[in-house]
């Protein structure tokens, strides 16, 4: 069967808009172009969509998913498989943040006693989770199932206290790295603080610290399109900007 602009979009419940941007940017072309000038999408394309879609819903990168469903050696049914454990994971996170709020209604309603541990749990396990979806075969790949295992341990066994100094010192990293990067110098004062405050950083969830590791980490950010679509976000460059601080900061060449 095909489809115009307008029932593919009713059809998969996006806008036209959205269907025509996505032929602008390659990610998801027509079949053909029909006498009238109209664009028509066949099953391959609905697919496609929705393979797409599914990424999206995954928290995934447009660039990113242009790079993987363009890829040669992309497989549909392999996807759809993966597409279903990452969904079952997020069933099974959002299963942990209803049981939250269930027992936090029943903690103002007086019912029980909740700890000050128990009311974020489900926030530090999503963030577990978000990272697993996104970038979790990568990471397991360069550093091992074992080593990913006792990060995540630590994670989730994170007290409040240091998850919020966490969550502060990684805006600051943020903030110091796009100052830094206007000085055009990765060897100087401010983008060696990065450096430091990257570790720091690390260190709130890595069970060990190494150079080597820590230098990995930061090629991987400009090796992996998704990390350098975070970086880059909102100072193309940063990324390769972060890596070479990093790298002086840890002597790798």
């Amino acid at each position: 069967m095909e489809y115009t602009v307008q029932k593919l979009g009713r059809l998969a419940g996006v806008s036209t808009r959205t269907l025509r941007y996505y032929d602008e940017i390659g990610i998801l072309k027509p079949t053909r172009i029909n006498s009238s000038g109209y664009r028509i999408y066949g099953q391959a394309e609905v697919d496609r969509l929705q393979q797409i879609l599914f990424y999206r819903e995954l928290g995934v990168g447009l660039q990113s998913i242009k790079d993987i469903v363009t890829a040669p050696s992309f497989d549909g049914t392999k996807a759809l498989r993966e597409h279903r454990e990452k969904l079952l994971e997020k069933r099974e996170q959002l299963n942990e943040l209803i049981a939250n709020v269930d027992k936090t209604i029943a903690l103002t309603e007086g019912g029980i006693i909740m700890s000050d541990k128990e009311k974020f749990e489900g926030f530090k396990q999503k963030l577990v989770d978000d990272n697993e979806a996104k970038y979790g075969k990568e990471i397991r790949e360069k550093y091992g199932d074992e080593t990913v295992n006792k990060s995540n341990q630590k994670m989730n066994g994170m007290s409040q206290e240091k998850y919020d100094e966490m969550t502060k010192l990684a805006a600051e990293v943020n903030e110091t790295l796009y100052a830094a990067f206007k000085t055009g110098d990765p060897a100087g004062e401010l983008a060696q603080k990065i450096a430091v405050l990257h570790r720091q950083w690390l260190c709130y969830s890595w069970d060990s610290y190494s150079k080597e590791a820590h230098a990995g980490l930061a090629q991987m950010y400009v090796d992996d399109p998704r990390f350098m679509a975070y970086y880059d976000e909102k100072q193309p460059g940063a990324a390769e900007f972060l890596r070479d601080a990093i790298f002086i900061y840890t002597g790798t060449k």
